[in-house]
């Protein structure tokens, strides 16, 4: 089992913006250097906490600064990007990182990000098939273009020059084209066998109770399997909330406590949820009634935290609930201590993982 790490970038409202951006490269950059092997922040435009509204220019900024890891968008929110911005600049991105680049995507799901985009009332499922697939297409094609879609029109017919090459999209360093990621947060989600079935791979999101997690392994199968692909363990990756320190007392205290950056993160997300009556991510049955959800709740059943050996202990439990799998995701959170969040990934990467490889 590999060791990766994921961040849906969640800082307090107030926090020094540059600060945020540069503890969250540092974490990046901390990962390679662990030998984590891949890496994937969020983005969105309109949430001062969630403050990285570009993740291909984040990643971008990490390019000569790491080594070794993978990158990847987590995710790139398709409806909010023009498919030729987007196939030209994840070409780029993959040249700058010299074949180390992931394509994460999704449809996105903030509702503020929709609405300054104008697609909140669209079908933004659609949206996001059309977009991806005129990426893949624009990567697979020869110029001059002419792909209609129902939401975009890409041509350049009319300007194209031969001799020069003008009217090209570049095409990315990895043919045919990066290695793609969807991230599932619904138990027995449809979307990972549609995505299993074109060759791409599933991310567990870290907010998905244990007990649905081995449903997106089965649908992953369901997926390749309806296309005659062999399923790989290896192509899975499951993300985590996860703080590890030299002893228990000072990971239950930093990472349950109300005053911590996993309370804050959890608060934040619980109470988007709810607003939008969406609470059924942490459901343990389809009937359970919302009252009886409670963030308290929820950090007991999706926190993971303690001493070297405890979390060990706690991911091995979690691996014969879940199943095996390819990568854990170490889900990132607001360095509100930076070196106990630093001591934490370095215990993860030196003491915990060997222990559970």
């Amino acid at each position: 089992m590999r060791l990766g790490f994921f961040t849906m970038p969640m800082h307090p409202i107030g926090k020094d913006w540059q600060q945020s951006l540069r503890e969250d490269r540092d974490a990046f950059m901390l990962a390679d250097e662990l030998g984590f092997t891949e890496g994937y922040c969020g983005e969105h435009t309109t949430d001062p906490e969630e403050n990285i509204t570009s993740c291909a220019m984040f990643i971008a900024s990490l390019a000569h600064v790491t080594q070794r890891i993978r990158l990847g968008t987590g995710t790139l929110n398709m409806p909010n990007h023009h498919p030729a911005a987007t196939a030209s600049a994840m070409a780029m991105l993959d040249h700058m990182l010299g074949g180390r680049f992931i394509l994460g995507i999704s449809p996105g799901a903030l509702p503020s990000d929709a609405e300054i985009f104008g697609n909140i009332d669209g079908p933004r499922p659609a949206m996001f098939l059309e977009a991806i697939n005129q990426v893949l297409q624009l990567w697979a094609s020869e110029p001059p273009y002419n792909i209609k879609g129902q939401f975009w029109n890409l041509s350049t017919e009319r300007t194209h020059i031969p001799e020069t090459g003008m009217g090209t999209i570049p095409r990315p360093l990895q043919r045919p084209h990066p290695p793609v990621v969807v991230t599932a947060v619904t138990p027995f989600s449809q979307g990972i066998s549609e995505a299993a079935a074109r060759g791409w791979d599933p991310i567990s999101a870290n907010f998905l109770l244990p007990k649905w997690v081995n449903s997106h392994w089965v649908k992953y199968v369901e997926g390749c399997e309806r296309v005659g692909r062999t399923p790989e363990l290896a192509n899975w990756r499951v993300a985590k909330t996860i703080f590890v320190a030299a002893d228990d007392r000072t990971a239950q205290a930093y990472a349950m406590g109300t005053d911590g950056p996993y309370y804050y993160y959890y608060r934040s997300l619980f109470s988007k949820l709810k607003r939008r009556g969406a609470l059924g991510v942490f459901k343990e049955h389809i009937d359970q009634s919302d009252d009886e959800i409670t963030l308290d709740k929820v950090m007991e059943k999706l926190v993971i935290h303690g001493s070297p050996a405890r979390v060990a202990d706690q991911l091995a439990m979690l691996r014969a609930e879940t199943g095996e799998f390819g990568t854990l995701l170490y889900a990132g959170v607001d360095w509100k201590d930076p070196q106990l969040a630093r001591e934490s990934m370095r215990l993860m990467a030196e003491q915990v993982a060997p222990n559970i490889r």
